[in-house]
């Protein structure tokens, strides 16, 4: 398979990673594999380096207190959740004072799955999650094929689009039957896969725990651990739901996505634009894209999405600075006011409403309310 020779900078997330390094101990860089969290850490240390430790080889850290204690300025541990046994040291290696060295940990696995970490590490830890490339990093003009192919860095840059399927297919694999037991999870493969398989035919939706539990034939306890559990891995987005009292029956079941869109569109068997176009997935499949650039672009204090028995409904309200912002994603040419948007903008009292789409206008609909260029909003300063 042959890859596009392309480097695409990634000057954020190297910024944020630097900021965090000047004010926190521990430093977390949280994302699912071959999302390009190495190739990011050996901007800060070389993979030469003493100060650098790749899980793969584990015999330099046979003695980890001796390995770790005498280094200084920045040290790396890549494919932490492989060692959660080191987390205790850290925090006595973070509290030394004055702290000759911090440490910048690598991992493909959240807090919540790697409980030891959040609890060992508290008040000592920031994390920064990466996932893959933003659409910031590749450019407005290579919006289509991001969408299609994936934030993953080897399927955006595969120069084919057969080639680019292949790896996706090639890591849902290796995921499914490698690194998922590395984290010490059990279940079996097939059972995951048909389960992944399932959720992206939800993509998009509310969950529903039965409905997915009378398909897999299982519990509803079963369905929510798998859930959980791909959520925890980087896969899956559980978005929460937003309940206000407004004498209105509201939903309180989460939405569900398949985080990265190129992992989707292999799972649904598309495998270019022309098959996504007619898809009857592809308003789902643009919502998902769509809600992760914002989250990405954004970053909330808080993020949650409305929505009402009665059909009103809002993609993502998120709390930012004490503002309240709604986000709507729309795969049209020109969106439109909807009664949906006004009963959203009245009832949450929104400061602003912006109506995110494919195009490239940007235009006010009425008071609060903006139509904007997805692509504009992940680039604005």
């Amino acid at each position: 398979m042959v890859y596009s020779a392309r480097m695409i900078d990634r000057n954020a997330d190297l910024a944020l990673v630097r900021t965090a390094l000047r004010r926190s101990r521990v430093v977390a860089l949280l994302g699912p594999r071959q999302s390009g969290k190495t190739t990011l850490a050996r901007q800060f240390v070389p993979a030469e380096s003493l100060n650098y430790f790749d899980l793969e080889d584990l015999a330099r850290l046979s003695e980890p207190d001796t390995a770790l204690r005498p280094l200084k300025r920045v040290i790396v541990i890549d494919e932490i959740q492989r060692r959660p046994e080191l987390f205790p040291l850290l925090r006595v290696l973070a509290d030394r004072k004055p702290l000759p060295a911090r440490f910048l940990i690598l991992g493909s696995a959240s807090p919540d799955l790697l409980r030891q970490s959040s609890e060992t590490l508290a008040g000592r830890l920031e994390t920064i999650p990466l996932e893959g490339f933003r659409l910031a990093d590749v450019g407005a003009k290579a919006q289509t094929r991001h969408w299609v192919r994936g934030g993953f860095p080897l399927s955006y840059t595969a120069r084919t689009e057969a080639g680019s399927t292949v790896w996706r297919r090639q890591f849902l694999q290796t995921f499914l039957e490698r690194d998922v037991p590395q984290l010490g999870i059990t279940i079996p493969a097939v059972a995951l896969r048909r389960f992944w398989n399932m959720v992206a035919h939800y993509h998009g939706q509310t969950w529903n725990a039965a409905e997915l539990a009378r398909g897999l034939a299982v519990n509803e306890s079963t369905v929510r651990r798998h859930l959980d559990l791909m959520t925890g891995v980087f896969m899956v987005r559980q978005l929460p739901p937003w309940f206000e009292n407004l004498g209105k029956r509201q939903v309180k079941a989460p939405k569900v996505y398949v985080r990265d869109t190129g992992l989707l569109h292999t799972l649904l068997g598309i495998t270019n634009q022309r098959d996504l176009e007619h898809h009857p997935k592809v308003g789902a499949s643009w919502e998902g894209y769509a809600v992760e650039e914002v989250l990405k672009a954004l970053r909330p204090d808080e993020a949650y999405y409305w929505g009402t028995h009665n059909g009103a409904e809002i993609d993502l309200l998120l709390f930012k600075n004490g503002r309240r912002i709604g986000i709507e994603c729309k795969r049209a040419d020109a969106p439109v006011l909807t009664p949906s948007m006004r009963i959203a903008l009245a009832d949450l009292k929104l400061d602003e409403l912006r109506v995110v789409y494919p195009g490239e206008k940007h235009y006010a609909l009425g008071k609060k309310v903006e139509v904007v260029p997805l692509a504009q909003l992940v680039n604005a300063k």
